[in-house]
């Protein structure tokens, strides 16, 4: 495809998908300005990211270290934030802390450790989100609902890093229903950490929703959703 046809394809899926987030959010009685859409640039070429960035996309979610570092210095994020949204292992930890505003894939105190001690050599406070495995999937990376509140209270303790919110990833579903039940339960552990008004903890993220099921996030809570494919079309994993 050309890149003028690519271009122009990927700034009507932004007005499409910012239509979709702001239906939802009126549907669910929410102002849709209070819903951040995320761009997910995984296997995307720089120029297309910065053709998103220009037509008003000012935050991106890159899934690996290399990938985002090997982009950075093409991409135009004088206006944009950056973050880490796939899994991270601690090796990796060195290159990416202080590179990116948020850190959302923390799924273990080992890790919330590595990034922490990363941190405090660059005298920086990182901050991160909790990943929790909402639907208790062995393939699956984050944290058990059951021990939610005890390893939050574990992590916040923790200097060099500042928890912002959670983050998950739903089952592949097709039953809408199904969705938004995951995802409410999720919105229902975010308010209760919220309200415990724990130290080095603000609540103010709630990343879920993707490109099939961003409006179904909306419709129950999420405050930041990650949109890949249906922005920058099928992804290309030569």
């Amino acid at each position: 495809m050309p890149d003028d046809e690519r271009y122009n394809d990927i700034e009507q899926n932004i007005n499409e998908v910012r239509e979709k987030i702001s239906q939802a959010a009126v549907r669910a009685g929410r102002n849709p300005d209070d819903i951040h859409l995320m761009a997910v640039t995984k296997t995307v070429e720089s120029r297309y990211i910065n053709h998103a960035i220009s037509c008003g996309i000012d935050l991106i979610g890159e899934n690996k270290v290399q990938e985002f570092l090997s982009k950075e210095p093409e991409l135009n994020l004088q206006n944009c934030k950056a973050h880490l949204i796939g899994h991270l292992q601690s090796n990796k930890t060195k290159k990416i802390v202080g590179k990116v505003d948020v850190i959302q894939s923390v799924d273990s105190v080992s890790l919330a450790n590595e990034i922490a001690k990363r941190s405090l050599e660059k005298d920086i406070v990182s901050k991160i989100l909790l990943e929790i495995n909402v639907g208790n999937e062995e393939s699956k990376f984050g944290f058990d609902y059951d021990e939610i509140y005890e390893r939050v209270c574990e992590i916040s303790e923790i200097e060099g890093i500042s928890v912002q919110g959670f983050m998950c990833v739903a089952p592949i579903c097709d039953d809408k229903k199904v969705l938004r039940h995951i995802f409410s339960n999720m919105y229902r552990s975010y308010l209760d950490i919220a309200s415990k008004k724990i130290n080095n903890v603000n609540m103010n993220v709630l990343s879920m929703g993707m490109s099939g099921d961003y409006c179904e996030a909306v419709l129950e809570g999420a405050n930041l959703v990650r949109v890949g494919s249906a922005i920058f079309g099928s992804r290309n994993y030569r």
